[in-house]
């Protein structure tokens, strides 16, 4: 594998691990990540404690509008609002926000906001 690869894999993942590190979710408190791709964005709330996905939705969700299936803002609000009536829904009233290797810029910041418009604590 070529160098220049292995150092930014190498970089990526001790980003992810610079902001994961301080962060743990719990059931009443699960962590919402946020992963996205070129094409696509998600989110999910996870018990780190049990290892389980409480409540995932992304831009590949089959609940999700069809015009809203490629990685915009305004799919990055529709399913941060989703996430947190999905949250709700499972009684849970807070969330510790984890960006990942991702800036808290741009679709990861405007889902953020959404989900805290739409209720969820974060």
């Amino acid at each position: 594998m070529d160098n220049a690869l292995k150092r930014r894999r190498n970089a990526r993942k001790k980003r992810v691990m610079r902001v994961r590190k301080t962060l743990c979710g719990t059931q009443e408190k699960p962590r919402l990540s946020v992963s996205k791709t070129n094409l696509h964005i998600y989110a999910q709330l996870i018990d780190d404690v049990n290892g389980v996905t409480i409540v995932g939705f992304g831009t590949r969700s089959k609940e999700m509008p069809k015009e809203m299936r490629g990685r915009s803002k305004t799919a990055a609000a529709f399913i941060g609002k989703r996430l947190a009536e999905l949250a709700k829904a499972k009684q849970i009233e807070c969330a510790v926000f984890d960006r990942g290797r991702y800036k808290f810029h741009g679709v990861v910041a405007e889902l953020a906001g959404e989900a805290r418009n739409a209720g969820l604590q974060i």
